[in-house]
């Protein structure tokens, strides 16, 4: 039996690993989660190899106590602050997260584990220097908090492989979607406040680009560098290579719909917004081995999802 963490494992992404990674009978899978912006909700129900508690990542005596009770094999740490408005308003919860990042690697590192998965984000980028953006030349002029809680954590991995030689790999997740993603995100936003009607609000002229990875598309990449022992320590990112403006998503919604929604424009956000978002996925191809998931088909998955859920 194969012990694996995951803290934040009732998130969005981190749900969707759990499921996946519970589908091998072998793997015996221990999530970690504070329910503030996870839920029950997004873990398998009735399985005899699901273990949840509810522990504070940040807190060395909270889960230190979970790491010596079960020994595990492998780590992922998905646990952080996550939203950009939830982000900018509580920088000091954010900050706080670098304690979980070093706790997470400390008792990893004195328990045995043979490697640790790190959820990173394409905030590292901060404003793009170059596109699209490469693992390689991570510039290190991001200015939020979050972003900067992000490259700290790249840089702990990245100490503790060279001082105590624990094995690593780093996922830049950039805008990944699917049907149980919340509203605090644009796609379930624009996609819940069409299927009502509702005014869609856009900061600025919402011409700044996403590039729109479906949730399968992020699981499926980094299940297959988890059993295939692929980009050991290493940075991958992992997103979709094809640029959407927001205003484009907008409209794209709408359409889809068939909304009677209007687009009101806002004062864009003072910060936090970033102009443009296009990854190199070149590494991420790889490991996927297939054609990513198109944002048409994706958004459709997800309002039949959203229809099929206000039904129930």
């Amino acid at each position: 039996m194969t012990k694996i963490l995951v803290t934040g494992g009732a998130g969005f992404i981190g749900g969707a690993l759990v499921h996946k990674l519970l589908e091998n009978k072998e793997n015996f899978v221990v999530v970690t989660d504070l329910l503030t912006t996870g839920y029950l909700h997004n873990l398998p129900r009735n399985n005899t190899n699901l273990k949840f508690i509810k522990c504070d990542v940040n807190n060395f005596k909270s889960i230190s106590s979970v790491f010596y009770a079960f020994s595990f094999d492998y780590v992922f740490h998905y646990a952080a602050v996550v939203g950009v408005k939830r982000t900018l308003e509580n920088p000091l919860s954010v900050l706080h997260d670098i304690e979980g990042i070093d706790n997470v690697l400390s008792l990893s590192k004195d328990t045995g584990v043979k490697r640790v998965f790190y959820s990173s984000s394409s905030e590292v980028y901060g404003e793009p220097v170059e596109l699209p953006q490469n693992e390689d030349t991570t510039p290190l002029n991001s200015k939020l908090p979050y972003a900067i809680v992000k490259n700290v954590g790249e840089a702990y991995l990245k100490a503790y492989k060279k001082e105590f030689n624990l094995d690593y790999t780093i996922f830049r997740f950039f805008n990944t979607y699917g049907p149980r993603q919340t509203s605090d995100f644009v796609m379930r936003k624009f996609i819940t406040l069409a299927l009502k009607n509702s005014d869609i609000p856009i900061y600025g002229t919402g011409e700044q680009t996403r590039t729109f990875c479906y949730i399968d598309d992020n699981i499926e990449a980094t299940m297959n560098a988890f059993y295939g022992n692929l980009g050991l320590n290493d940075v991958f990112n992992v997103g979709n290579d094809n640029e959407t403006a927001i205003l484009h998503l907008a409209k794209l919604i709408i359409h889809e719909t068939n909304s009677s929604s209007k687009i009101i424009f806002q004062a864009p956000l003072p910060e936090g917004d970033m102009t443009r978002r296009k990854p190199d996925i070149a590494k991420m191809k790889i490991l996927l081995n297939r054609e990513l998931l198109p944002l048409v088909e994706g958004i459709r998955m997800v309002i039949k999802s959203v229809k099929e859920n206000h039904k129930g």
